[in-house]
């Protein structure tokens, strides 16, 4: 008996879109039977998938990380497996998992993958399965537009922070986690959940997705050249060999600044400061990829 899968594609993202009927034949070649909703908007991923997972096995999000990020607060009602095609412009979720950015062997995954359990962090009880942060990242954020991403693809990060440190000035935070507060300046402060954000930059080389913990970094003011050098600890997640990046573990951290700044949460611009980040264990079941795959 075929698996039944209720699959979300973003009907804003051109890609997701162009390759819908692809992905829904890709599904069915292996043993699952979709039955596609589409939204074109963040409130209508959730709803959607409330309204209409009961009547299948699992869910099967087509898409980057901000459309899974736009899932996720359904998927913590409805309790239903959650599968990733990678049809974004990061995917950081599925390198995670170690999804594929393939849609017939992430179709395969889908349908022949195991069930795993992952964490969920909470930024002012807002989802995210990557990482939330603020300061760089925001402005980096507002540099990435759909006409840059469609021109330069996974390159696209790299011009987008070039603009966004031309224009960006150092702000101070208070960071508070078990009692202990940091007061710092910084260009930007980053929680992570799981293991990748901003197109494969790693958030800590010793993060997992299903460790309970969170990983805190800062980034402290330093000059162009000295940002320069430190590109490549940044990119492997090797925080501990610069004494410019102040690094964190724990389950709860809590950031103030002195004039409220907005919070990307999985690329997305969800909240802002003061906030509270916590981490939801084991919140959600993911499917990936078999050991053998």
């Amino acid at each position: 008996m075929a698996r039944s899968a209720l699959l979300i594609v973003n009907a804003n993202s051109r890609s997701g879109a162009d390759a819908a009927e692809r992905i829904e034949q890709s599904l069915r070649d292996h043993g699952v039977a979709p039955e596609r909703a589409s939204s074109d908007s963040r409130e209508g991923v959730a709803e959607a998938i409330v309204r209409r997972a009961g009547a299948h096995d699992v869910v099967v999000v087509a898409g980057g990380d901000g459309t899974l990020n736009a899932a996720a607060p359904g998927m913590l009602q409805v309790r239903k497996p959650l599968g990733v095609i990678p049809v974004g412009t990061a995917n950081d979720l599925a390198r995670t998992l170690g999804v594929p950015a393939d849609v017939e062997q992430a179709a395969r995954i889908v349908a022949e993958g195991r069930p795993h359990a992952i964490d969920l962090g909470l930024v002012n009880d807002v989802p995210f399965f990557n990482v939330a942060s603020l300061g760089l990242s925001v402005e980096l954020a507002h540099e990435l537009t759909s006409e840059l991403k469609s021109r330069f693809g996974r390159l696209g990060y790299a011009v987008a922070a070039m603009r966004a440190l031309s224009r960006m000035k150092p702000f101070r935070a208070h960071i508070r986690t078990e009692g202990r507060t940091v007061r710092l300046l910084t260009l930007q402060v980053a929680v992570g959940n799981g293991v990748f954000y901003g197109g494969g930059n790693m958030i800590e080389e010793n993060a997992a997705i299903d460790d309970g913990r969170l990983d805190l970094y800062s980034l402290e003011f330093v000059r162009a050249w000295r940002l320069a050098l430190m590109l490549k600890a940044l990119r492997f997640g090797q925080h501990g060999s610069w004494k410019e990046i102040l690094s964190m573990r724990g389950d709860a951290f809590e950031v103030r600044t002195r004039r409220p700044r907005r919070i990307n949460a999985d690329g997305e611009i969800l909240t802002q400061t003061p906030a509270t980040f916590k981490i939801l264990p084991k919140a959600l079941e993911v499917i990936v990829p078999k050991p053998d795959h």
